[in-house]
């Protein structure tokens, strides 16, 4: 008996209604307004569980691009003059009314990207919070002020707003992606323009009308919209008015961005791709291990730089993590954002299922086997069952490579010297899981990754109060904390003769 395909679960007319109201064919927001492309161009924003058209949406190029820059530089000598706590208050105004309107923004997060609703309202929580963190540390300016160790002289240090900053996010996190850079930016006294992923643009827009209401200046912060992203972000690097570009995304396209700010100097942030080890230790508590392996891989369906790769699980409790680890994949529910109980979405792009089913071939090929998959057989759309591979060989592409997906490799260890030198041995250092009942072993362990950030015993690594960044190829400087809004000044030191 053959089975039907299962019809997934439309958007309902309400989010329709709420996407029509930002008026995406004038999604191109510059100075307060919203504006068609100028070419009239347009492109299509679907549903990623069932295709269908959720909007169409301006589709920008250079035009728009420099009109972005111009009403950013007209904007920010006002901006940059305001004072800090006024900056504060809007940010914070920003935040409240993020949380307000929860449902509302995590509806079109879920709709634009496939995300669950339980998770799209996690991520809506998390991205209002850069607001109110920048909100209070606009406040709190750095500076220094001291007599110079030769005598004769007084040193001031202060900061300066850098200038009109570009802003590059991806489409896996669509809120929290764009207010980690706008919230430290604005507290710095900064004007951006902003370039949302094209598979996600309604967030932007729905954030920035939020932002304006909150008594943020137009042309203070500036959304283009763009299939052509080269053109949009070229435009930006070449003009001299640009002073700061953060981008987030692939180190594939970090390395190119690099190249071409060299041109100009410009002030680089850089959040790139990870690998991110998920270590299992004898005396971890294996119950806490796979409620924290959940999270660490499934968040997102596992689109995001942050999830957990590989799963390096020391040989005394591999059977045990694996049966419960199973256990708890096989009793996911995938579905479309929009039906009772989904925990898992569809992914973003027939590519990505595509690249998923490349990762678990090439690593059956090679003498893994699938031990455990949640049902996904009847649904349409892009949808990829999560998978735990046992059995897996340390030279497997899915080892090797970001999976960006719902599959979740174990590779069993047993020496600590080599299970160290496999969790090193990539390009990557961004982030990284250890489960020990041994907080001393962990902490000395965690110094010895070679990673930017170290969850132990915890499934989740990021926190707007904590810095955000990689070592080696996964990027340059560090978002959220303080690091992140001095990202966006600079540093001025002032000699003042005191003979």
């Amino acid at each position: 008996m053959t089975s039907t395909p299962q019809r997934t679960r439309l958007i309902p007319a309400t989010v329709h209604g709420t996407i029509a109201a930002l008026d995406p064919e004038r999604g191109q927001h510059i100075a307060g307004r919203g504006l068609a492309a100028a070419s009239g161009a347009t492109f299509t924003v679907v549903d990623k569980a069932t295709g269908e058209r959720l909007a169409t949406f301006a589709d920008a190029g250079a035009t728009e691009a420099n009109a972005a820059v111009d009403a950013a530089t007209e904007a920010f000598p006002a901006w940059a003059a305001t004072p800090p706590r006024v900056r504060g208050e809007a940010l914070h105004r920003a935040f409240e009314l993020m949380r307000g309107r929860a449902d509302e923004l995590a509806a079109i997060i879920a709709a634009e990207n496939g995300k669950s609703l339980a998770d799209a309202r996690g991520e809506v929580a998390y991205a209002a919070e850069f607001f109110r963190w920048n909100a209070e540390e606009a406040v709190r300016p750095a500076g220094d002020y001291g007599e110079s160790p030769a005598g004769g002289a007084r040193t001031i240090v202060t900061s300066h707003p850098v200038g009109v900053a570009a802003l590059a996010t991806p489409w896996n996190f669509p809120a929290a992606m764009a207010t980690r850079k706008i919230g430290p930016a604005l507290a710095a006294g900064c004007t951006v323009v902003l370039k949302p992923a094209a598979e996600t643009p309604l967030t932007a827009l729905a954030v920035v009308r939020i932002l304006e209401e909150a008594g943020v200046p137009a042309g203070v912060v500036n959304v283009v919209t763009t299939t052509d992203p080269g053109s949009v972000v070229g435009t930006w690097l070449a003009d001299d008015r640009v002073r700061k570009i953060s981008f987030t995304g692939s180190t594939g396209i970090g390395r190119l961005l690099l190249r071409q700010a060299a041109d100009r100097v410009v002030n680089p942030s850089m959040e790139l791709g990870g690998n991110a080890p998920f270590v299992v230790a004898p005396d971890a508590d294996v119950d806490a291990a796979v409620a924290g392996a959940m999270v660490a891989k499934f968040r997102n369906g596992g689109q995001a730089c942050t999830a957990a790769n590989c799963f390096y699980v020391h040989a005394d409790v591999a059977d045990a993590f694996v049966e419960k680890f199973g256990d708890a994949i096989e009793a996911l529910h995938v579905g479309s954002a929009f039906e009772d109980g989904t925990a898992v979405g569809p992914l973003i792009s027939a590519k990505a299922v595509a690249s998923m089913t490349s990762l678990v071939e090439d690593a059956l090929a090679r003498g893994a086997r699938i031990s455990h998959q949640a049902p996904t057989s009847t649904l349409q759309g892009h949808f990829y069952p999560p998978t735990l591979l046992v059995d897996v060989p340390a030279g497997a592409e899915v080892v090797r490579t970001e999976v960006f997906g719902p599959v979740a490799p174990v590779v069993t260890w047993t020496d600590e010297s080599n299970l160290l030198d496999q969790i090193n041995d990539t390009e990557f250092g961004l982030a990284s899981y250890v489960y020990s009942g041994d907080l001393r072993w962990a902490l000395k362990f965690a110094e010895r990754i070679e990673a930017g950030m170290v969850a132990i015993n915890r499934g989740i690594v990021s926190d707007p109060a904590a810095p955000f960044g990689g070592f080696k190829q996964s990027g340059l400087g560090r978002e959220g904390a303080r690091d992140g809004l001095k990202a966006f000044t600079e540093t001025q030191y002032i000699s003042v003769d005191w003979s």
